[in-house]
């Protein structure tokens, strides 16, 4: 997992189309002490694997690479990179694919007016766990958050059942039809990883089986 201590140098994968961008985005955070950029290239269909090969702790993504406006393969890199923070630049201000961004789990979202002040600065944000949102962008956020809080099941989940966030997420991932190998499939996990965190939440929710667990969340709102 892609983990940066205080004294480390962040690695940047550099993904856009424009050659031009590539090539000035690289030189300005190549020069900053403590980012280094160890890939800057266009998508190709070996991206992904070259991604989860090289392991970085951020990827700049252009929005201009058509192919990762598919939220799946957004949530299949960051599968591929446990711990991966994506940060996309070059963005207008267009709330809904703001939201499907973040529901994909990018942690920062830079519009096209950004300086490379801005960028380097986002990207020391998101690798040491904090997030980007442009202020323009934030009260979407929240409107989005309050009128949709039975589907952050983090906090009540926990407090109502005392389910870990992993815990939480096997259970959605349940909810969805998917068996334990499937899950550890996507979650880069063993099968008997798996296992033991369901026998677990079963344990905790007092729950029979794997559905009875699912429409107990379900019946709390930590599941839709």
């Amino acid at each position: 997992m892609p983990v940066v201590s205080s004294s480390a140098v962040i690695d940047v994968f550099l993904l856009a189309e424009n050659r031009l961008l590539r090539e000035a985005l690289a030189r300005v955070l190549n020069k900053k002490s403590d980012i280094r950029v160890v890939a800057s290239v266009p998508f190709g269909p070996q991206v992904p694997a070259r991604i989860a090969q090289i392991k970085p702790h951020v990827l700049l993504l252009d929005v201009a690479v058509s192919a990762f406006s598919d939220p799946e393969l957004l949530s299949a890199v960051r599968s591929g990179v446990p711990g991966l923070k994506i940060v996309m630049i070059g963005m207008d201000p267009d709330a809904a694919f703001f939201l499907q961004c973040v529901r994909a789990g990018i942690a920062g979202f830079m519009l096209k007016d950004a300086s490379a002040a801005e960028i380097a600065a986002a990207v020391r944000t998101v690798a040491y766990e904090g997030a980007v949102c442009p202020p323009q962008l934030c009260l979407t956020l929240f409107e989005h958050i309050a009128s949709h809080n039975y589907q952050l099941p983090s906090y009540f989940g926990k407090l109502r059942l005392g389910l870990t966030r992993r815990e939480q997420q096997l259970a959605q991932l349940i909810g969805h039809g998917l068996s334990n190998k499937e899950i550890a499939s996507s979650l880069n996990l063993s099968e008997q990883t798996i296992k033991n965190h369901v026998h677990r939440m079963l344990r905790k929710l007092g729950a029979s089986d794997r559905l009875a667990a699912v429409q107990v969340c379900r019946e709390q709102g930590l599941v839709a």
